[in-house]
Formats: structure tokens, C-alpha cells, sequence
């Protein structure tokens, strides 16, 4: 009977194992999928800031063009 029981705890000892290797390997390829998610979003973070900030020398650039084709245009029709 103690035989018995020594086979089954073993034979419960070498799954629970196993269950802890594939459990230890699916944590590993979590570990990997957050660094590259986390690389990716820190790579998207740049390039969002280099939009707004090309954005934002567009916008003034703009604005510069419309003031002086307004002032173009008031001193046309003020002659």
C-alpha cells in the first residue's frame, strides 16, 4: 500500500513540475510580448511628439502667411 502511494505522490510530484516549467515558460513569453509592447510604445511616444511638435511650426507658419496676406491686402485697399 505504501508503495502504492510513493508511485502516485511521485507521479503527482513530476505533473505538478511539468505544470510549473510550462507555467514559468508562459510567464517568460509574457515578459516578452510587455518589453516589445513597451518598446513600441515608447517608440510611438517620439514619433507623437516629433508630429506635434512639425504640427505646431506649421501652424505658426500659417498663421504668419495669413497675417501677412492680410496686411497684403489692407494696404491694397486702402490705395
Amino acid at each position: 500500500m505504501l508503495l502504492w502511494r510513493n508511485e502516485e505522490l511521485e507521479r503527482e510530484l513530476r505533473e505538478s513540475k511539468r505544470r510549473e516549467e510550462k507555467a514559468t515558460e508562459e510567464l517568460r513569453r509574457v515578459r516578452e510580448r510587455l518589453r516589445a509592447a513597451e518598446e513600441a510604445e515608447e517608440r510611438l511616444c517620439f514619433e507623437l511628439g516629433e508630429l506635434e511638435a512639425e504640427s505646431l511650426c506649421q501652424a505658426r507658419d500659417y498663421s504668419r502667411r495669413i497675417t501677412d496676406l492680410a496686411e497684403q491686402l489692407a494696404r491694397v485697399q486702402v490705395r
